[in-house]
This record gives C-alpha cells, structure tokens and sequence, in this order.
C-alpha cells in the first residue's frame, strides 16, 4: 500500500498577501508591520463584525425610530 502524502496548509499573510508558515513568529502575519495594519483597520472601523439583532426593545426601536423608551432622559 503507498504511503500517503501529508497535503501542505499553504497560508498567506491578510495584509499584503506573502507567504507564511504557521511556526513564524508573527503568523499569521508575515510581519509585525502588516500585523498594525491590520489592527489599525479594525481600530478605524474598517472591519467590522455584524451580527443579527435579538434584543426586542431594539427591534421596536428599530422598526420607529423616533420613538424613545420610558425612563431615559426627560424633554423639557
């Protein structure tokens, strides 16, 4: 029976794209320069993570926006 070969993992840096290997010091980044910009994105709100709204007091808010929930502050 022949032995089977170990399939390489094959990874690249998100920022600029080079190559990198899992036992680098700063994988998955290639760099600790492409490691800050890729923080710096998320800092600035480039990148953003969404999710579903559950909450249905903000679903009602959603749904009539210029409606305001009881017990915040008071109009004058």
């Amino acid at each position: 029976m022949p032995a089977k070969k170990k399939s390489a993992n094959v990874f690249h840096c998100p920022t600029c794209g080079m190559l990198v290997h899992p036992e680098d010091e700063d994988f998955p980044f290639c760099s600790d320069r492409c490691r800050k910009i890729d923080l710096g994105k998320w800092a600035s709100g480039v990148y953003k993570i969404s999710s579903s709204v559950l909450d249905p007091e903000v679903l009602e808010d959603l749904d009539n926006p210029g409606a305001r929930r009881s017990g915040g502050s008071h109009e004058n």
